[in-house]
């Protein structure tokens, strides 16, 4: 405890660092600041109806990613979630399309105009959205939550131009997050929102066990010691790697040529086993949201069973469905974001080679056969905390709310930036010399 707490006061010796934080937390406070801002003509007293429609369900999930402006029917209502949908539809699109694939190719100028696309992309899915929405809060909110009037052509213009706006600003946030402060700012963005649901969950669930005398304090210290079990879980799954064994011949100079001999460096080609991070979670997400709306459409006995399905996120086949949809989207994401190709030809054309394989087609087959098996674990246990919430609720009687931070996307999120987010504190410090937070080991001097 003594060394971390040295590691978090050399964080505000280099000014840089202290300097980049004090932005980031500056950013991150306007955009929780227009979380609360309802939108013009909306009296924020009558959004009763609205709360209720998020606190259990799919429409937590909602909620929780916006840091509770969706329920709130704030500027920020949307939040940052349009951009994340814009950003996996272009990734994916650039299997795919030629021009894409050229971007990607083409360095920092195509990384500058793929952004472009992605937030031309970003405005026309807010387009489509801020509608929805609107048309959302006309059917939850009595008539005298509009105070422009139910259905007024005005209201829903300015809305609408406000929920795009809003979402923009929010990008645009996160970008000067990434460029001027520290950790990747959409990101932050969306683990600020998760985080602020963490207190009033918690509350609640302490109100239940505590207060109501539901289970006691002692069924909450064991609540919170598998929360802390599944978090140490949720680590060691981000930051387990494979390590594939890679040696660089060396090269000796003899009278007028140049010989090379085994035995030169040996490095490592780190093999994640979690190589996809969250995005199978979030697309696996976005497939489990058609069901219902697509059978909502009738009202046929089978269609309402299905909605009714679909629907609760704690059910059994909610969960069975959602943690397939996982696994295979793991492998798919896997497979077209590992290019177990290029990285043989990168080590045949610097001169390495893993021991026992032959460079070339037969190196990008072994990356390819040790990816698929350290994959179907990963997918596995990534499928097991995705259902966690679910279990939780069912063995324990953990409260909702309470039990949407024992894993799934959210949990996953938080993790992976928070590890994100210290790693890029931990190389300023190690750079000016100072012990990382993630170090052990003696204390190093400062240089002057």
């Amino acid at each position: 405890m003594k060394k971390f707490i040295e590691s978090i006061s050399n964080v505000w010796k280099i000014e840089e660092l202290k300097n980049r934080i004090l932005i980031t937390l500056g950013l991150l406070l306007v955009y929780r600041f227009g979380a609360h801002v309802t939108l013009p003509g909306i009296d924020a007293t009558q959004l009763t109806g609205l709360a209720g429609q998020t606190k259990n369900g799919l429409g937590s999930i909602l909620d929780m990613f916006t840091g509770g402006a969706f329920s709130k029917a704030s500027v920020f209502a949307l939040g940052i979630m349009p951009y994340i949908s814009a950003s996996i539809v272009v990734q994916l699109m650039g299997i795919a399309i030629p021009y894409l694939q050229k971007l990607q190719n083409d360095g920092e100028s195509g990384r500058k105009k793929i952004n472009q696309i992605t937030r031309w992309l970003t405005i026309a899915i807010t387009l489509v959205q801020g509608p929805t929405y609107i048309y959302n809060l006309y059917r939850t909110l009595p008539g005298n939550a509009f105070l422009l009037g139910f259905n007024s052509p005005e209201f829903l213009f300015s809305s609408v131009i406000i929920l795009v706006t809003g979402t923009i600003f929010a990008m645009w946030l996160g970008e000067k997050i990434t460029d001027k402060g520290i950790g990747n700012g959409i990101s932050l963005l969306i683990m600020v929102g998760i985080l602020a649901r963490l207190p009033q969950a918690f509350i609640q669930e302490f109100t239940t066990r505590v207060t109501n005398n539901n289970g006691g304090p002692m069924l909450l210290v064991i609540e919170i010691i598998v929360w802390l079990l599944v978090i140490i879980s949720c680590v060691l799954l981000t930051m387990a790697v494979r390590r594939i064994p890679v040696q660089y011949a060396r090269r000796t100079t003899t009278g007028d040529y140049e010989q090379d001999l085994a035995g030169g460096n040996r490095q490592w080609i780190p093999l994640k086993l979690n190589a996809s991070g969250v995005m199978p979670i979030i697309f696996a997400q976005a497939i489990m949201f058609i069901p219902a709306a697509v059978a909502g459409l009738s009202k046929s006995d089978t269609s309402q069973s299905i909605v009714g399905t679909f629907s609760n996120m704690f059910g059994f086949w909610y969960n069975f469905v959602f943690a397939t949809l996982i696994i295979v989207f793991t492998f798919f994401y896997t497979a077209i974001t590992v290019p177990t190709n290029k990285m043989a030809d990168d080590l045949k054309r610097s001169g390495g080679f893993i021991p026992g394989v032959r460079p070339g087609a037969e190196t990008s087959d072994f990356l390819d056969k040790v990816m698929s098996l350290i994959t179907f674990p990963g997918s596995l246990f990534l499928a097991l905390i995705a259902v966690f919430p679910a279990i939780v609720v069912s063995v324990m009687d953990v409260q909702q709310s309470w039990a949407m931070f024992f894993g799934g996307t959210s949990l996953i999120i938080m993790v992976g930036v928070a590890i994100d987010t210290i790693q890029q504190i931990n190389s300023y410090l190690l750079n000016k010399h100072y012990d990382g937070l993630m170090k052990t080991g003696k204390n190093r001097k400062a240089v002057a």
